[in-house]
């Protein structure tokens, strides 16, 4: 639809014929406005701010007092600030894990009350078992994830201690309560046998080498008359479950035990991660050994006393092991062992105590408790596994902030979407801008060059090649006043080369003493066409804002 325009200035001449332009139709500047206020940003729930529970009070009064003994770590974790809205005193938990634990142990302690008399053996024996693992696991974690050395003879330590104290134990009739000591004993011979490589070889090279010590154990347990070739195993050692005892008392005296290791080993985990070792190593990552020595800390010295201290708990939870099942296996060699310990680690998530708990209860849960699926629970525990490979940064610990790293994706797409459709100003910019006229008013000017845009037509261009200066249609007058109103600073403007003969277009500084820019090479050999050329090329900036 096009409309014709009348130059009102030519009934001025009545003896020529009134000059007529082609022009679109009338187009409402009010259209963009009703276009903005009838588009609707779609929220979702993944924009939203994180929710903090916030207590009232100051955050370091009470609960900055209380520390873990005999470290100087506190218990919670809190962040004091004051509130703008309401000018109250807020604190905030920053860390809840502490919570979580207490409440997982409260619910470990509860759980063989509530446990259905159907299958209850079974389920305290396969929770003894999750927590015997879950303690080896958590020093492995030790080894794996805070000294960086991959090591996969932790288990071969746990079994070396084990048949090493049962046959101490059968041989000399010690007591039970030495199964540990002598194990802690054997296993920090047997550290410091595997770590003596460790210092010359890394990464795939030193998991071959523990990997081979495993197998050649292994072997030789099988061979050895001496640790049960015949029997399956070498057992008979003392143990602290008195055999008197009816079942049930064996396996509750066997569950709140097993128990205490593993919050033992957690307790170790937390005061090696936590102190001078653990931030040494975790300032120094991998592949940045020579960087930290370079800065006067030693690294290497760090990682083998981790790891030591690793093999001496490993060691303790094997003379454990032996007097709670009163002796030793060659499971604890065996190949599918060691996968099934890996895969705990992985599910739950490498570096992370928590991760090493509860990727252990999975697994435990499922190779111990759906026993009756058969070779099924081993596809099951594969299939986890390579789930969790694929999808998930750091296991299952690591969901959260990988969920909030796709919010965070989510919530800048959505602010670039409003920033597009509803103003020049991203919304993190217009919080920060004292002056909140600019906000409208860049707001404003968006809007109305979204409205010239659209009046710029063919018609339009023509009307001003034939008519640079003088009276003209309303479309074509909106764009030159918008183009007259811009400000100084790079303003385009047309300079005399020879009067009457040469014009070229520069563009302004907007400052006093500073001579303007020249635009192009073109010159133009009128002042109507450098008018025109002066106007296609502003048109050519507002098509491209």
């Amino acid at each position: 639809m096009t409309g014709t325009w009348t130059d009102p200035t030519s009934a001025f001449d009545p003896e020529k014929p009134f000059r007529t332009v082609t022009t679109d139709d009338y187009m409402s500047p009010e259209a963009i406005w009703d276009e903005t206020r009838r588009f609707k940003v779609p929220t979702y729930g993944v924009g939203r701010l994180r929710y903090y529970y916030k207590w009232p009070g100051h955050g370091s009064m009470l609960w900055r007092r209380l520390r873990y003994w005999p470290t100087r770590r506190t218990v919670l974790r809190f962040r004091g600030e004051y509130n703008p809205k309401t000018l109250r005193r807020e604190k905030t938990i920053v860390d809840k894990r502490p919570i979580w634990w207490i409440l997982g142990f409260i619910a470990m302690a509860i759980a063989p009350l509530f446990a259905p008399e159907e299958g209850q053996g079974a389920l305290l024996a396969a929770a003894a078992v999750f927590f015997i693992y879950a303690a080896i696991n958590l020093c492995w974690m030790l080894i794996i994830g805070t000294a960086g050395i991959f090591s996969l003879a932790s288990f071969a330590v746990a079994g070396a201690a084990a048949y090493g104290s049962a046959l101490l134990s059968i041989q000399f009739g010690l007591p039970w309560w030495t199964l540990p000591i002598l194990g802690s004993v054997i296993g920090l011979v047997f550290g410091i046998i595997i770590a003596i490589p460790a210092i010359r070889l890394e990464g795939f090279y030193y998991a071959l080498l523990t990997l081979g010590l495993v197998e050649l154990c292994r072997v030789y347990v099988i061979q050895s008359k001496v640790f049960g070739s015949a029997t399956g195993g070498l057992y008979g050692a003392d143990s602290y479950i008195p055999e008197d005892w009816s079942e049930h008392a064996q396996l509750m005296l066997g569950y709140y035990a097993s128990g205490a290791v593993m919050l033992a080993a957690l307790t170790l985990f937390r005061f090696v991660n936590g102190k001078r070792l653990g931030r040494i190593l975790r300032m120094a990552p991998e592949k940045r050994e020579a960087f930290a020595e370079a800065v006067g800390v030693n690294y290497r010295a760090a990682r083998i006393w981790v790891f030591l201290i690793s093999s001496l708990a490993i060691g303790a939870i094997g003379g454990f092991y032996a007097a709670h099942f009163r002796g030793a296996s060659p499971n604890l060699f065996a190949f599918d062992t060691l996968l099934l310990s890996l895969s705990m680690l992985v599910i739950g998530g490498l570096g992370r105590a928590e991760g090493a708990v509860v990727g252990t209860l999975i697994v435990v849960f499922v190779d111990r408790v759906l026993i009756d699926w058969g070779p099924l629970r081993l596809v099951l525990i594969g299939c986890l596994m390579l789930f969790v490979v694929l999808f998930l940064r750091g296991g299952l610990f690591g969901i959260k902030p990988q969920f909030r790293a796709w919010r965070d994706k989510k919530k800048s797409e959505r602010r670039s979407s409003r920033a597009e459709k509803g103003g020049e100003m991203l919304p993190e910019e217009a919080t920060e801008t004292p002056d909140k006229d600019l906000l409208f008013f860049r707001r404003f000017d968006k809007m109305q060059r979204e409205f010239l845009k659209k009046l710029v037509t063919d018609q339009v261009i023509a009307e001003h090649r034939q008519n640079p200066l003088g009276q003209h249609s309303e479309a074509l007058e909106r764009l030159l006043t918008y183009f007259r109103r811009q400000p100084t600073v790079e303003k385009y403007a047309i300079t005399v080369v020879e009067p009457f003969k040469s014009y070229r277009l520069v563009a302004l500084s907007g400052v006093r003493g500073v001579a303007p820019r020249l635009v192009e090479d073109k010159i133009y050999h009128s002042p109507e066409e450098a008018h025109h050329g002066l106007f296609l090329r502003r048109v050519q900036d507002l098509l491209e804002s």
